[in-house]
């Protein structure tokens, strides 16, 4: 593959360095992103990627930390519509398995652990937290509680659901229902209290 001569501002190849990267995840999983990989992809140089980086491991938390804020400040904004009656909790839990499922979040958290890679793990740990302090309490609904269930059920979700729900012959679709439904009581147990 020839490399593109293509002149880029540094923050614009390191955007086009972090969508490659996120694509690759999707696709191929977190083994794929390696700058290399990246670079191929982008047209660039190897070299030129560990100038943005530092190395594979900057590259990999880079990427974490970009779909960390993006995600939060999606389920972010639909929790404040839902505050505000324009959308309904299905929203929030949809977008949250669909971040660890289709978007490779869970993935990456999961290379994080394995790897050894902590800081790509702590970023999206820290993302979560920070939305959970800007959105503060919202009538008296325990909100650090549903986080932490809601996230780890998406992340078990991205990882095991497909195989578990084959082998116990459900629906595809169970753990999201689930833990919507598991929401909506610790709702109503909440108004009622």
């Amino acid at each position: 593959m020839s490399i593109s001569r293509t002149r880029l501002s540094a923050e614009d190849s390191r955007i086009a360095a972090l969508e490659a990267a996120r694509a690759l995840l999707i696709e191929e999983g977190p083994q794929a992103v390696t700058l290399k990989a990246v670079a191929s992809r982008i047209g660039r140089t190897h070299a030129n990627l560990l100038h943005h980086f530092g190395s594979a491991a900057g590259l990999q938390q880079a990427l974490a930390a970009r779909m960390a804020e993006r995600i939060t400040a999606q389920i972010g904004a639909v929790v404040l519509r839902a505050r505000a009656g324009e959308a309904d909790q299905r929203e929030i839990v949809d977008l949250t398995f669909d971040a660890f499922g289709k978007e490779g979040a869970g993935a990456l958290a999961t290379w994080a652990l394995l790897s050894g890679e902590r800081s790509a793990l702590d970023t999206i740990v820290e993302a979560i937290h920070r939305l959970i302090d800007e959105l503060g309490p919202f009538q008296g609904r325990p909100l650090r509680p549903i986080t932490l269930t809601l996230v780890l059920a998406a992340l078990g979700d991205a990882l095991m659901g497909d195989a578990m729900a084959k082998a116990l012959d459900l629906p595809r679709g169970t753990a999201r229902e689930m833990m919507l439904a598991q929401i909506h009581a610790l709702h109503e147990s909440n108004q009622a209290g």
